[in-house]
């Protein structure tokens, strides 16, 4: 085996977000208090909880989305799929305050319901979510990391009836990208399998 130590690396690149993964990619759209919108993907998400529904990303540094969501409480998690998947990539650009990522990734903004943020409307799934918990991460030597992890709360869903099987969400179909730990690694939902849970 072989042993790596984060403080003293001995790779050519970190092996964790490659062993943990690949992960599904938290597309938020956010809303500044002053109405200013912001798309960005972020790759350490997941669900967390069932009832309520609660999903939880983490910002690595104090981005526009984490400052939006600071103001409003609100975000929108949109599904990144296998034909929006440059569309994504593009909005992971690293430009100016104030920009509209919508906008470079020639994105439709369709107004939400519960939230203010408008989801991704060539999405076939979004969550309109409602902050439950923000959190900054410390290490375990109590020092304070330079990252936030949000918890929101799932209020609305807006799924594709294309995608809704007998009334199953039909996963395999919706091509769900997913990201890996290289950079510009990315995976697209691969074959399906099934195990009964035992009794």
């Amino acid at each position: 085996m072989h042993t790596y130590d984060p403080t003293a690396p001995n790779l050519p690149h970190n092996p964790f977000n490659s062993i943990v993964g690949p992960r599904p990619i938290g597309w938020m759209s956010t809303k500044s208090k002053a109405g200013v919108v912001n798309l960005a993907p972020y790759s350490f998400f997941t669900a967390l909880n069932y009832t309520p529904p609660i999903i939880g990303f983490s910002s690595i540094g104090r981005k526009d989305s984490l400052r939006n969501i600071e103001e409003t409480g609100e975000f929108v998690w949109n599904l990144a799929t296998r034909d929006l998947a440059e569309a994504m990539n593009a909005t992971c650009a690293r430009v100016p305050h104030g920009v509209n990522e919508f906008e470079l990734g020639k994105l439709t903004e369709v107004a939400s319901v519960k939230v203010g943020p408008p989801r991704v409307g060539e999405s076939p799934v979004a969550f309109e979510c409602k902050v439950s918990q923000l959190i900054q991460l410390s290490s375990m030597d109590d020092e304070p990391v330079d990252t936030w992890m949000i918890l929101g709360q799932v209020v609305l869903m807006h799924i594709s009836p294309a995608l809704l099987k007998d009334g199953i969400f039909d996963t395999a179909a919706a091509k769900i990208i997913l990201r890996g730990g290289g950079p510009g690694d990315y995976f697209e939902l691969g074959e399906k399998f099934f195990m009964a849970r035992p009794d």
